[in-house]
């Protein structure tokens, strides 16, 4: 509990524990927390949750203490999540406890979220400071939840121009997403010069998700990885979305094997799940024909008023 008040409010934290062991989902102040609708209180869910934070906190002390120069959770990433208020499905935010772990010794940390949703969560922990920027490429449309992340939401006071919001349409593919990726990434890394990295790689981009947004391959995501790992940075990778449920396992086993720099063979392994992967049962995932919504001439709008904007960083 204590690790979890790092960032979280008492009085969320001990109303969210309550509720979870009586599985009260009508409790009268829950929707003050959030707690309903995309959050139930169900049975449990505090333990569950504290799990993951706590294997989030567990992984960013490993790269502390030096163990390690990359950290896995691919159960973490629950980047929707307010002090004092469940949101998208998140009930903590994993990714802001983790990112406090490191600044205990790394002055810089560096956030990139390649969710299909915006990063709100852990972009209004860090929006006003210096210490910390958060870079967040995702669908940004009318209605889309969780409606914010457009690319005029720069931070605040101290941390004005330490948030980066790169707005996508639907339909985008690999080869143009990477592009994006890179060309921020590396604008970015020259600005900042963050001393530890956290990824959030949620699943939810790839096609087939149900979200019917994005067109993107494991293997355009694994490119993105690839440019992050180059710099050789401490880095903690999370999950994330992904509803999907054979795509996302498929997209978070091929980025494994990026990490560890091996090759994977492309036939899914005989087990217990095997017919979820049907009617190929194959590694790979083809994009649909859905067409791009991206204009080039936005994209490089984009482009520039980010990198126009990082020239205040210092």
């Amino acid at each position: 509990m204590e690790e979890m008040a790092s960032f979280h409010t008492d009085g969320y934290l001990q109303h969210l524990q309550k509720v979870s062991q009586e599985g009260d989902e009508d409790h009268p102040d829950s929707i003050e927390y959030g707690l309903g609708y995309d959050c139930p209180a169900t049975e449990g869910i505090f333990d569950y949750a504290a799990a993951i934070a706590g294997a989030t906190i567990t992984a960013a002390q490993c790269l502390i203490d030096g163990k390690c120069k990359i950290a896995i959770n691919w159960s973490g990433g629950w980047h929707h999540a307010k002090k004092d208020e469940a949101s998208g499905f998140c009930y903590l935010n994993d990714a802001v406890l983790g990112i406090l772990r490191l600044r205990r010794k790394f002055d810089r940390i560096l956030y990139v979220d390649l969710d299909l949703h915006h990063g709100d969560g852990v972009q209004d922990a860090f929006s006003f400071t210096s210490k910390v920027m958060t870079v967040s490429l995702h669908k940004f449309s009318p209605g889309f939840f969780p409606g914010t992340g457009d690319m005029s939401d720069v931070g605040l006071g101290k941390g004005r121009y330490y948030s980066v919001n790169v707005p996508i349409q639907d339909g985008i593919q690999d080869e143009k997403y990477y592009h994006i990726c890179e060309s921020v990434l590396k604008e970015v890394y020259q600005a900042f010069n963050p001393k530890a990295v956290v990824l959030q790689l949620g699943a939810d981009t790839i096609a087939g998700d149900p979200m019917c947004s994005f067109n993107m391959t494991p293997v355009g995501i694994g490119k993105c990885l690839k440019y992050v790992l180059q710099w050789q940075l401490a880095t903690l990778i999370l999950g994330g979305g992904g509803y999907n449920l054979a795509n996302t396992a498929r997209c978070w086993t091929y980025l494994t094997g990026v990490i560890l720099g091996k090759t994977l063979s492309s036939e899914i392994p005989d087990h217990e799940f095997f017919t979820a992967y049907g009617p190929d049962y194959v590694l790979e995932i083809t994009p649909s024909c859905r067409p791009d919504r991206n204009e080039p001439h936005r994209i490089q709008q984009i482009l520039n008023y980010i990198k126009g904007n990082l020239k205040h960083v210092v």
